[in-house]
Formats: C-alpha cells, sequence, structure tokens
C-alpha cells in the first residue's frame, strides 16, 4: 500500500520552494508562474474530473509576505 501524498508533504519538502504546486489525482505538478499553474490546472480538470485539485505557493526560504 503507497502512502498518499498531502500538501503537508509538499510544504515539508524543500525542492518545491519558491514554485507553484498543484495536487490532484495523487500526481504533483509544479509551475515556476501563475500563468504556468493556470495552464497546469485546466489540463488536470480535464485528466481527473472527479478530483479537486489543491493548489499552493511556496515562498522561497527567506521571503516575506507582507499581507494588508
Amino acid at each position: 500500500m503507497t502512502k498518499k501524498i498531502t500538501m503537508m508533504d509538499i510544504f515539508g519538502n524543500p525542492r518545491y520552494r519558491g514554485k507553484h504546486v498543484i495536487l490532484v489525482g495523487g500526481k504533483i505538478f509544479t509551475a515556476k508562474t501563475g500563468e504556468g499553474a493556470s495552464k497546469i490546472l485546466e489540463s488536470a480538470r480535464i485528466k481527473y474530473p472527479k478530483s479537486t485539485p489543491e493548489i499552493a505557493y511556496l515562498p522561497k526560504a527567506h521571503s516575506l509576505i507582507l499581507w494588508l
């Protein structure tokens, strides 16, 4: 039995830092830009119509995000 990949697994993995990450159908897709993530999301919705995708941007280790 294989372990199901979760967003918590992805958040803990430094290889995804600075990327947009889409988790759908047990698969991980990455993009460097929001536009690239949008294209991946469109194709994932067709390929995995019954799955709900999880989407996140993981900032690089020393990024500062300010919320207004």
